[in-house]
């Protein structure tokens, strides 16, 4: 029977195949579109492109995939934090918050996290950071005014299992390479609608030739399903994560039915998270957008079910 730390070993083994991954994956879209960019503006650039140049190409792909991976890596959690409208505070604002804090850090072995505020009444929590000494969790005001200890205990301990199963790094680096996929997918497409014709004549004139057809064809395909495939992998690896960290929130407080009761909480809150989007959504204990949640299948939903989660738990209890 495995135990929690040959589920964390295998948890940062999948971690680290998923990323490399994700970084080649992420340069044969930057490779595959940022020439037909170079075609589509440049229509002679491909039919002199040799072999060489071709190289060059793929390791400047290669070089933007590891910097957009480095940056996730070095700064993601104050991009995010930013985004998410969180605040840091500090013991005096909120001490039992911070006493729950410490307490489940010390439960699950890592560092004293930093604290931080969403001034938002929508209720919801999330951790983010490169490491368990560079973490951080974020509670929104709603969510703190409407929890017991017991069900603050059960969200943080969530969290923290999150810190201690190095789920934070992973998802920091999935979302700056799925955004950026997002983004020059979205140019790509932006450059062919506002570019049409000019472009497609100046490419008929100078000789664009096959190759330059086929490039934009597979770029145009790359385009459309890149940003999906990215997400779809990126919310599978998110849910899978969450049952995890429910079961490890479970042996840092010895008592289920307080995240239980939290969850439930959350899933009878009706309100949006206004800071909260798509490239952040898979971070939270439960998906902040539920508008998105309430039509979504399984597949294109950034977390499991919310009763069935509780369900888990309830069964833990008895």
């Amino acid at each position: 029977m495995q135990t929690f730390r040959d589920l964390i070993a295998a948890n940062k083994r999948n971690s680290i195949l998923l990323v490399v991954i994700f970084v080649l994956f992420t340069t044969l879209v930057f490779l595959v579109i940022g020439l037909a960019i170079l075609a589509y503006v440049i229509p002679d650039a491909i039919g002199t492109m040799d072999v060489v140049h071709a190289f060059v190409a793929g390791l400047v792909a290669f070089g933007i995939a590891l910097l957009l991976a480095w940056l996730g890596y070095s700064s993601g959690d104050g991009m995010v934090l930013a985004v998410s409208g969180a605040r840091a505070i500090q013991h005096r604002d909120d001490p039992e918050l911070f006493n729950v804090v410490e307490e489940m850090a010390i439960a699950a072995g890592v560092p004293m996290p930093r604290v931080f505020l969403i001034d938002d009444t929508a209720t919801n929590a999330f951790a983010t950071g490169r490491d368990p000494k560079h973490a951080a969790v974020a509670i929104t005001r709603g969510l703190r005014m409407k929890l017991t200890r017991d069900e603050l205990q059960g969200v943080m301990a969530h969290e923290m299992a999150h810190i201690r199963n190095f789920d934070i790094r992973l998802m920091l680096l999935l979302a700056v390479l799925v955004g950026a996929i997002v983004m020059l997918a979205d140019l790509f497409m932006r450059i062919l609608w506002y570019g049409g014709g000019r472009s497609r004549r100046s490419r008929d004139d100078k000789g664009g030739g096959l190759i330059v057809v086929v490039l934009m064809i597979v770029a145009i395909i790359l385009a459309i399903i890149a940003p999906i495939l990215a997400q779809l992998i990126q919310l599978a690896v998110s849910r899978q994560r969450e049952y995890l960290a429910d079961a490890s929130a479970v042996e840092f407080t010895r008592y289920p039915l307080g995240l239980a009761n939290a969850l439930r909480k959350i899933d009878a809150d009706p309100e949006v998270l206004e800071t909260a989007n798509r490239g952040t959504a898979h971070l939270y204990i439960a998906n902040p957008i539920k508008k998105f949640e309430a039509r979504a299948s399984s597949m294109f939903s950034s977390h499991p079910p919310i009763k069935d989660r509780i369900a888990r738990l309830e069964a833990l209890a008895r």
